[in-house]
Parts: C-alpha cells; structure tokens; sequence
C-alpha cells in the first residue's frame, strides 16, 4: 500500500476522502452485517444469486470477471450454493467446455426475497429525502460510476435555437406531460418566440441528446421585463447545474436587450424549482398573468 508520503497532498486529501465515504456507506447500508439483508446469505452470496438471476446465459468465467473475484473462491461459492440446492448447472450448446449457471426453483425464491429486502431497505432510507435531493443522488451515483467506470461524462453545452426543431418540439412536450401543462405552446407560437427580438429559447445538450430547456419571452404589460418559461431538465440528467447554466445564459442574453426584470410563474408543488428560482434570487411577487394553473408568482433584477 502506497504511504501518504508518496504521494500529492491532494490525493492523499481525496484518498481520505473516498475511505471515509466507504466507512459511511458499508455502515448505512448494513453491509457489514454477517447476514446480507437479515437472510442466510452472505453479501457476496447474495451477489452471484442476483448476477446469475439477471443474466441467463451466465458462466462461471463470466460472473468472475463480472465481480473480479478469484477463481477459486468463485468456484467454492458456486459448490455450495449447489449444494443449498439454489444454483445448478446446465452445458452450454454452443461451448462445451463452459456450463451455464441456473437458479433452481429455490433459488428464485431466494432472490425474489432478496430483491423484496432490498427495496424496502432503500424505500426506508429515500422516504426521508425530499423529491430534488432524490434526483441530484442518482445523478450523482451515475457521475460516479461512469468516471470510475472509465467513461467519459459528456459534456454539456446551451444552444440558442433559430427556428423550430425536433429536439425542441420532443422535450416540450416532454416537459407538458411532466408538470401537466393545459396552455401548451404550439409550433407556430414557438417560432414566433423565437424570431421576436428580445425573445429566445436554449436547449441544453448532454452530448448529442437534449436534456433541459428554457424560453425567454416578452412581457408587453410591463416595461423593460421578459418572462423565464418552460425551464426544464430531463430526470436523468439532472445534478449536473444543467439548470442554471440554461438560466445563466437566458440572463446573461436578457441583458444584453435592455431587460432589467425577469418574471416567472409557478406552483407550490414544484418545490425544487421554487427552491432553485430562490436560491437565484428571485422573490415572490403579485400575480402579473392570467395562467390558470398557476399559484405563485416570482421576479428577479438582473441589472
């Protein structure tokens, strides 16, 4: 094991780091426990039922590069979960030499109350995370695994549409079905906002998907104020600031039009969005529209 000496204090700030997280998380989720989930399986037993349950065609080969375990200790597991009579083994046709690894009727039961102990053991601990906190973990989670899984996380970039387009039409509607929408705007009203001077839309792109948009719109009754619509981010790409890079550029174009107020409506549901329109220092104002399905009104000085 590399010492702290050897390496940048950075690193060894982040190694730290990361232990302690692995401290917090075994404890958290009771993987420490003798017994996986309160069952009579151990956590790695409980592994390869769930590996050999969620892929048919699994091998012994397989499930050990899968869970990077040694070979013998692989094949030790496998005796005696056959012996348990929860796992047994049929030849593969098209590899003679390889035999697939099949849950007998016992052992789907066994998963199937895996399965049912964990889900509740997660329902118990997410029940107590608001919805937004929720969406930022698994966004989180994801980012994870996907630098610790060598990928590359795509990277996000806002664009400014010039006219209608597939990609803008798909998350509107998107976005409508969502938060259910009556006043829906159509091809024709989006293009208007678009081409009219002061007014806009940006779609934010994770890669070659778009994930979020915004729409800024003017607001004719009162002077040198736009309206924020449609501020929206795909769940799966949310905990990535997507948002507030979307409301970061929509600000920084409103200004430069001479706009000095932005207003937005709402409704008390939303509350993450409420909480990010506030953490963004918009404030509560007086009702300055006539949209029906809205409850609460904001506004922001830009200038």
């Amino acid at each position: 094991m590399a010492t702290g000496s050897s390496l940048e204090p950075k690193i060894t700030e982040q190694i730290s780091a990361v232990r302690e997280f692995n401290r917090f998380y075994t404890a958290r989720l009771s993987l420490l426990s003798r017994r996986h989930l309160d069952t009579r399986f151990s956590l790695t037993e409980s592994r390869i039922l769930y590996e050999i349950y969620a892929n048919p065609l699994m091998t012994a080969t397989r499930l050990r590069d899968s869970l990077e375990l040694d070979a013998g200790y692989i094949s030790r597991l496998l005796a005696t979960l056959a012996k348990k009579k929860l796992v047994r083994r049929a030849s593969s046709k098209s590899d003679g030499r390889e035999k697939h690894l099949m849950l007998t009727a016992t052992g789907e039961s066994a998963v199937a109350r895996l399965n049912e102990q964990s889900s509740a053991q997660l329902e118990e601990m997410l029940t107590h995370v608001n919805a937004a906190d929720r969406q930022l973990l698994i966004a989180s989670l994801e980012n994870v695994r996907m630098i610790l899984g060598g990928k590359q996380i795509p990277t996000i970039r806002i664009e400014r549409l010039r006219a209608p387009n597939d990609d803008a039409l798909a998350i509107l509607e998107e976005y409508y079905d969502a938060v259910h929408v009556i006043q829906r705007d159509k091809p024709g009203s989006l293009r208007k906002i678009i081409e009219e001077p002061g007014s806009g839309m940006w779609l934010a792109y994770r890669g070659e998907e778009a994930v979020g948009c915004v729409v800024l719109r003017s607001l004719a009754n009162i002077p040198l104020a736009s309206e924020c619509k449609r501020l929206y981010v795909k769940h799966a790409a949310r905990g990535n600031r997507i948002a507030d890079k979307l409301l970061d550029v929509q600000e920084e174009f409103a200004r430069s039009q001479g706009v000095e107020w932005i207003y937005l409506d709402s409704y008390d549901d939303l509350k993450a969005a409420v909480a990010l329109y506030e953490r963004r220092g918009y404030q509560r104002c007086e009702r300055y529209n006539d949209n029906p399905q809205a409850t609460l009104f904001m506004r922001k000085k830009i200038v």
